[in-house]
């Protein structure tokens, strides 16, 4: 097993068996042993040989080709035992139920899961509670709760707490959630986003007004003209990366299970939309595993992906669930959300610059790929174990639509800390930078990329004073050493346009069951038009959910450092 440096000291920091002292008491191997023994523990349930997926899950994590989401690489084969990485949690309108929601919060994050909370059925400031005849306090007063009340439970956690608040388009105290976190050190453990509507878009495009809905009562409140909230949204976003946005009726659209609820929320990244007390378990397949003499292996990338559907359909039988409500949930609809990471350097191996039309092109194949053969899996896991419960009234429950055993298998995260174990770039993006340091947890980890220095060899450029230069300034631009078409195959996230980054995650939404996590990203000189037109450029082409980030703008998101694999 090759572990990079880096991949040694995040498994040492955050993942790998520690005794009573803090003292380290597994190797990475007898961590994936760990992993692969918890998982195919669920093959009994079905007949099957567990001990011969011990070994198939085994090799398939310990070679880096697949890696499962953070929560399953801590917990599995622990007494913990809770795998997934994904969960929403209804917020209701009463103090039993904000408070309910924030103990749940709480066992939650404590086990390394992320949560995202819709807060649009709270009464709006200013409403009157009528068991007290008091005034109520709206829902940001509560979203402060929830984020101090992170801070503390955090302390005690595997990993940094991650939340996803939301609010919705007509909430009458949609203003003020849009603002908050342009105050120094709001919500530092939240994400926002704004829950948009078809209607909203369409009052913004006829430059119109549209209706503010008070949750309690049903009823038109007020009127808001959608260019002033949109320009709110967008001053917001460039001052801080926050709020994003999220295109709930398109979500909705794309709901396979709508007789059991509708989509309020997403976990803390965006890419798993989930319906109240549901979870998700994720994992990615490393793509830089799987180019072979200038081509992309589709045979060992789909056995591979047979391997990692059966692997997540197996976690949701192994977990052990915080509440009987998420269980029944999980195994209801049996959700898996199979991704891919590496991306960028399957690119840098095909010798294709990230925003070529060719990259694009190549994606939606990827994908498509990906999709067909997790389905087909999926199919294959039916007809042995069972569609998923729920499957009756759902949208499979069709003439000639696919019986499956779970009613999701594809989204695209981030992989923040996966990433970084398998040595390979972050979900989908590119390259942020050739060469970088980087905090994780107290540690500063230095980075040149590898494929670069691979190529300045075989290329005849490689000298200490070309690395010198690349590390101070962290890309390759202005290097007069370097040739024009090794600076564009390395290319980072600061020197694509916007409109490039937007048109990689539609490619990859296309074909892609939940959604893709994906951060917009703009040079710090970027105006707020710019941000506008990414905003409506992604409506328009049809993603879930958009993240914009300006590079040197206030820490205003998680996404940056995303620890929901």
């Amino acid at each position: 097993m090759e572990l990079s440096e880096n991949a040694l000291k995040v498994l040492h920091a955050r993942y790998l068996r520690k005794d009573a002292h803090g003292r380290v008491t597994e190797t990475p191997g007898e961590m994936f042993r760990r992993v692969a023994h918890g998982i195919a523990q669920a093959e009994e349930l079905y007949n099957e040989d567990a001990a011969q997926w011990e070994e198939i899950f085994y090799e398939l994590m310990s070679s880096l080709r697949f890696l499962p989401n953070s929560p399953t690489l801590m917990n599995a084969g622990k007494p913990l035992g809770q795998l997934a990485a994904c969960f929403v949690l209804p917020v209701d309108d009463s103090m039993k139920s904000i408070f309910d929601t924030l103990k749940n919060a709480a066992l939650i994050l404590q086990s390394g899961g992320g949560t995202g909370f819709s807060f649009s059925r709270l009464r709006p400031k200013t409403d009157i509670v009528q068991s007290t005849g008091g005034i109520a306090s709206g829902p940001v007063s509560f979203i402060k709760i929830y984020n101090t009340a992170t801070d503390v439970i955090k302390q005690g956690g595997a990993r940094r707490g991650a939340n996803m608040g939301i609010l919705r388009v007509d909430h009458p105290d949609i203003l003020e959630f849009i603002r908050v976190k342009r105050e120094r050190g709001e919500l530092t453990n939240f994400n926002i986003s704004v829950s948009v509507t078809d209607a909203f878009m369409d009052a913004l495009r006829r430059d119109g007004e549209y209706e503010l809905i008070n949750p309690r009562s049903g009823e038109v409140e007020g009127r808001l003209r959608a260019r002033e909230v949109f320009d709110e949204i967008v001053q917001s976003a460039w001052e801080t990366g926050d709020p994003g946005l999220i295109f709930i009726d398109r979500i909705n659209r794309d709901n396979p299970t709508p007789h059991i609820g509708q989509f309020e929320s997403t976990n803390p990244c965006g890419e798993q939309p989930l319906l109240p007390y549901e979870a998700c378990v994720l994992g990615s397949m490393n793509l830089s595993k799987y180019v072979r003499e200038g081509a992309v292996d589709y045979d060992s990338l789909g056995a591979d992906i047979r391997k990692a559907v059966r692997f997540l359909d197996d976690s949701i039988d192994a977990s052990i669930y915080p509440l009987p409500e998420i269980e029944r949930m999980h195994k209801g609809n049996r959700k898996i959300g199979l991704g891919v990471m590496g991306w960028a350097d399957m690119l840098i191996l095909l010798g294709i610059p990230y925003n070529h039309p060719k990259a694009f092109a190549l994606a939606r194949t990827v994908m498509r790929f990906v999709r067909e053969t997790a389905r087909e899996a999926s199919v294959g896991l039916a007809e042995k174990r069972g569609v998923f419960p729920n499957f009756p009234g759902s949208v499979y429950d069709a003439p000639g639509m696919p019986r499956v055993r779970n009613a999701t298998t594809t989204t695209v995260a981030p992989t923040g800390t996966i990433s970084t174990i398998a040595d390979c770039s972050s979900g989908i993006e590119p390259l942020f930078a050739v060469a970088y340091k980087r905090r994780v947890l107290d540690t500063e980890l230095y980075e040149i990329n590898r494929y670069f220095i691979e190529s300045a060899k075989q290329r005849g450029f490689y000298s200490e004073e070309v690395m010198k230069k690349v590390l101070e300034q962290g890309h390759l631009r202005g290097i007069k050493e370097i040739p024009a078409d090794v600076r564009r195959l390395f290319r980072t996230a600061l020197e694509i346009p916007p409109e490039d980054h937007i048109e990689m995650q539609v490619a990859f939404q296309e074909y892609t069951d939940n959604a893709v996590s994906k951060t917009i990203n703009f040079p710090h000189r970027a105006r707020k038009e710019e941000v506008a037109r990414a905003y409506l450029m992604a409506y328009e082409k049809g993603v879930k959910g958009i993240t914009v980030f300006r590079y040197g703008s206030r820490q205003g998101t998680l996404i940056k450092f995303a620890d929901s694999d």
